[in-house]
């Protein structure tokens, strides 16, 4: 489903539930995230995300591993959108590849 408006594009995310304040207030509590960024790709509809997650309890987890914990703990939200992209480092992996100030 694609949103040709501002008002469709509402609309749907309205009929999903799912806002980037949500999955944002879910992951840091559920994984102890010390940092979230989540982009709506769909041009305000809430229907494709990407996100940066970043949490101690990605480590020793392979990337498979790390996707499947997140993905669990967001199941309910993944089931109403259309794409979600996670990108998942641990914090030391993140100091390491987050863009320079």
């Amino acid at each position: 489903m694609s949103a040709r408006t501002d008002t469709e594009a509402a609309q749907v995310q309205a009929a999903s539930g799912v806002t980037i304040e949500g999955l944002r207030k879910k992951l840091e509590e559920q994984l102890d995230a010390t940092y979230v960024e989540i982009e709506d790709m769909s041009g305000g509809c809430g229907q494709m995300f990407q996100a940066i997650i970043v949490s101690p309890q990605f480590a020793k987890k392979t990337t498979l591993a790390r996707h499947r914990l997140v993905n669990g703990i967001l199941k309910e939200e993944i089931a109403a959108i259309h794409a979600w992209t996670p990108k998942c480092h641990t914090p030391e992996e993140w100091e390491k590849k987050k863009p320079q100030a």
